[in-house]
C-alpha cells in the first residue's frame, strides 16, 4: 500500500506538464525520473555541451517516458515554444564551474545571467501562469562572516559565477514582484549522489574524488580543514518538488543544507573507508583557486524547513556508499 505522503504526491503531480532546463544534468535528470514516477508529463531541455554535465545516460531506461529536447537555453526561439502550456518550470540549467567563470566570464554571463532574464521575459509573454523554481547557489554569500549561514547573511560573491547567479535570483524576484510571475529561489549547497559529473571538478570536487578512487588513483585534497555540508540529490529533489507544489510559497530565497558538517579531509577519509581502499594526499591550495575559495561553509536551512516541512533525511555515509555503488557499475558512461 502507498502511504499518505505518496498518495498526496501522486495526486499533486499526476498529468501535470513540467519543463526541466538542464534536464540531462545531475539534479535535473534525477528530478525528471522522480516526476515520471509521480505521473507528470515531463519535457527536459539540455544543450549537452560537454563542459556542463548533461549526459544522455542519466535517463537510461526512462527515455520513452518523457520528452527530450536538445537545445540551449540561450536560444530564445526554441525556448519560447517549449515554455508554452507548461504548468511548472524547474530552472536548473547553468554553468556551474567557479573557475571557468573567471576564465570565461562572458559565457558565464550569457548562461547564468542573460539567458535567465530571457526565460523570465518569455514566461511573462507566453505563459504568465507558470510556476518557476530556480536553482541558485550558496556561493553567492562569499566568505562567511558567521556560521551557519542564513539568508540574512551579507551577499558578497567571490567570483563571476556568484555574481551572475545573484543577478538571476534578483531577476526572478523582480518578475514576481512587478509582473506577478510565481517563482521560488532555492540556494543549494554541495549536492552529491548518483549521476553527478565525475569527469572533472567542474560540478563538484566530490565527483573527481570518486573517479580517482575507482581508478585506483590517490584523492588530492586541497587544504583539508575546510568545513562543508552536503545534500543528497534525492533530498534536493524533494525540496524542489515542495517549492514547486505550493504557489503561495513566497519567492525566498531559501537555503538548503544539512545538519552534518565535515572537513574535506574527513570526507575523503570516509570515501576511502567506504570504498575499502584508497589513498589521499593533502596539498596546498592552488593559487588560482585560493583567490576564490570561501573557507568554511555550512547552511542554516530553517526558513525553508518552517515554510515547507522539508529537512534532509539521507545520512552522508549512506549517500557516499550509494554513489560509489552507482559508479562501480556505470563508470564508463561518465568518464
Amino acid at each position: 500500500m502507498q502511504d499518505q505522503e505518496s498518495v498526496d504526491l501522486d495526486q499533486r503531480w499526476s498529468e501535470r506538464s513540467v519543463l526541466i532546463t538542464g534536464g540531462l544534468g545531475f539534479i535535473g535528470s534525477t528530478l525528471a525520473i522522480r516526476l515520471v514516477e509521480l505521473g507528470a508529463r515531463v519535457t527536459v531541455v539540455d544543450s549537452l555541451i560537454p563542459q556542463y554535465g548533461g549526459n544522455l545516460f542519466n535517463l537510461e531506461g526512462h527515455e520513452q517516458a518523457l520528452r527530450i529536447n536538445l537545445s540551449d537555453i540561450r536560444d530564445r526561439y526554441s525556448l519560447e515554444v517549449l515554455l508554452q502550456d507548461q504548468e511548472v518550470v524547474f530552472n536548473l540549467a547553468g554553468q556551474t564551474s567557479h573557475l571557468d567563470s573567471m576564465r570565461d566570464p562572458e559565457t558565464d554571463l550569457a548562461i547564468n545571467g542573460t539567458a535567465q532574464l530571457s526565460l523570465l521575459e518569455l514566461c511573462r509573454r507566453v505563459n504568465p501562469g507558470v510556476r518557476i523554481v530556480f536553482a541558485s547557489t550558496r556561493q553567492l554569500y562569499g566568505r562567511p562572516r558567521y556560521l551557519p549561514v542564513n539568508e540574512d547573511h551579507p551577499v558578497e560573491p567571490v567570483d563571476v559565477n556568484g555574481i551572475n547567479k545573484l543577478s538571476a535570483e534578483l531577476y526572478h524576484r523582480l518578475y514576481a514582484d512587478v509582473y506577478g510571475l510565481s517563482s521560488c529561489v532555492l540556494r543549494l549547497t554541495n549536492t552529491i549522489g548518483p549521476r553527478m559529473r565525475i569527469k572533472d571538478a567542474r560540478q563538484t570536487f566530490v565527483g573527481i574524488w570518486v573517479r580517482r578512487l575507482l581508478e585506483k588513483q590517490p584523492i588530492e585534497v586541497w587544504g583539508g580543514d575546510q568545513l562543508r555540508d552536503f545534500n543528497d540529490v534525492d533530498d534536493v529533489v524533494e525540496a524542489l518538488l515542495l517549492a514547486a507544489a505550493d504557489p503561495a510559497l513566497p519567492p525566498g530565497p531559501y537555503n538548503l543544507g544539512s545538519h552534518e558538517k565535515v572537513s574535506l579531509r574527513e570526507l575523503a577519509e570516509r570515501l576511502i573507508r567506504l570504498n575499502g581502499r584508497g589513498d589521499l594526499r593533502i596539498v596546498p591550495y592552488p593559487a588560482e583557486r585560493r583567490k576564490i575559495d570561501i573557507g568554511d561553509y555550512y547552511s542554516c536551512y530553517e526558513r525553508f524547513q518552517v515554510a515547507t516541512g522539508w529537512q534532509p533525511r539521507r545520512r552522508l555515509d549512506d549517500t557516499l556508499e550509494r554513489t560509489l555503488h552507482y559508479y562501480r557499475r556505470h563508470l564508463a558512461a561518465y568518464v
